[in-house]
């Protein structure tokens, strides 16, 4: 076969169906299937706007009272602490003004990509009528944590993205509902969603297949030149090899030498039924790192960060948190009948993706560590994939985002 793709997320998929497009047989291999992983269980938005990194000085401000709360926004667990402390080490080194900058940049390149080949993309697949355009309301509690979210607008606005800030009367007519202690929020109207993020990305897999590309269920343990061992001891071959498998990736990378800093941001998450709440934006509620989206198929309350690896039994009482907050914030939310998830949201400590050749054969593409933004930047990442694997110049500059920058 022309292309052997290693991840049946959004990601890997978009990838495998951009890599169709250009006429090459596509086999996506996966442990679970499509939709088992962080493509099913995230936010449903594609944030273009988020051109700001993860790492950066804000948070590093933030942190040390997060961390103080083993239930916030951010937290460690004790058992991790030990083995995620080189990452933090990174994590912290990104967030110097001038590796913020550069990865604003490049955060910024990235997402004015994805978000020109969305619409196409989605079109071409038959998943446009999924796409839905109402806006995201960022609230904020007092005039403190406003004023220290401008520096991030002001950034937003030298790119061209439309915003404004609102008093508690506006927000009321963009979302009814909302706790009085809001006294600030900025309303982006060009923040889009998908339905439901797990439909969508099983449509993708069934276009894929519709469109003759197979979709297999199998775990790969190795690479090699133009080939994937299996964990049953066979081994598939392809001229190209994607790596496309989320926080799993860097075990693939290392069997070629490879040594990617990739750590997992654990995500969690309780869907609500539809008629939770008449939300009629998505609600990001900054300062406890979470948000709350309509979807087709229910209301999800969900975010924040537990840097816990991906062996650790999920903690559901991060779920729960979220969930008392939304009811604090969002009165009128009937919290009965929720449907809890935790996933692992693949993460490099610059909050840039790697998206690349592996360093030992050009035959071997990476194209993981996106971090809370893979459903938002997988159009985009679809395209450079496509771009290396058929030789064509990438549509961007790749240098930021090499694997091997590490």
């Amino acid at each position: 076969m022309d292309v052997i793709v290693i991840g049946a997320g959004v990601v890997g998929l978009s990838a495998a169906l951009a890599l169709q497009a250009r006429g090459l047989s596509v086999t996506v291999i996966d442990r679970e299937g499509p939709a088992a992983g962080a493509s099913a269980g995230n936010a449903g938005a594609f944030a273009f706007t988020d051109i700001l990194p993860l790492a950066s000085p804000g948070i590093l401000r933030q942190a040390p009272k997060w961390l103080l709360d083993p239930l916030g926004p951010l937290s460690v667990p004790p058992a991790y602490a030990l083995q995620i402390a080189p990452w933090m080490y990174r994590f912290w080194r990104a967030c110097s003004p001038s590796r913020v900058a550069a990865s604003t940049a490049a955060q910024t390149a990235l997402m004015d990509l994805s978000k020109a080949e969305l619409e196409p993309f989605l079109a071409a697949t038959g998943t446009l009528p999924m796409l839905r355009k109402d806006g995201n309301l960022q609230v904020y509690e007092s005039q403190a944590e406003f004023d220290a979210s401008l520096p991030g607008w002001a950034a937003r606005e030298a790119h061209g993205i439309q915003f404004r800030h609102m008093t508690p009367e506006e927000m009321a007519e963009v979302q009814p509902g909302l706790s009085p202690r809001f006294s600030h929020g900025t309303f982006t109207p060009g923040w889009f969603s998908i339905a439901d993020p797990k439909l969508y990305t099983l449509a993708l897999a069934e276009r894929l297949r519709a469109q003759g590309g197979q979709i297999e269920r199998a775990e790969a343990v190795a690479l090699g030149e133009g080939e994937v061992r299996l964990a049953t001891g066979s081994t598939l071959k392809a001229t190209h090899v994607v790596v496309a498998a989320g926080a799993f990736s860097h075990r693939l990378a290392a069997t070629l030498g490879e040594r990617i800093p990739l750590e997992t941001e654990r995500g969690y998450n309780t869907t609500l039924p539809a008629d939770a709440y008449d939300l009629r934006t998505q609600i990001t509620f900054g300062g406890h790192g979470f948000v709350i989206t309509r979807l087709s198929t229910g209301i999800r309350v969900g975010g924040a960060v537990e840097l816990g690896g991906l062996d650790l039994a999920p903690n559901f009482k991060r779920s729960e948190a979220m969930l008392r907050k939304a009811q604090n914030f969002l009165p009128g939310l009937k919290p009965e009948g929720g449907t809890q998830w935790m996933g692992f949201r693949p993460s490099l400590p610059d909050s840039l993706p790697a998206i690349g050749r592996a360093r030992t054969t050009p035959r071997v593409i990476y194209a993981f560590g996106h971090g809370h933004l893979g459903l938002t930047q997988s159009a985009g990442t679809a395209r450079l994939v496509a771009d290396l694997v058929t030789g064509q110049q990438p549509a961007i500059d790749l240098t930021p985002f090499s694997p091997q920058r590490f």
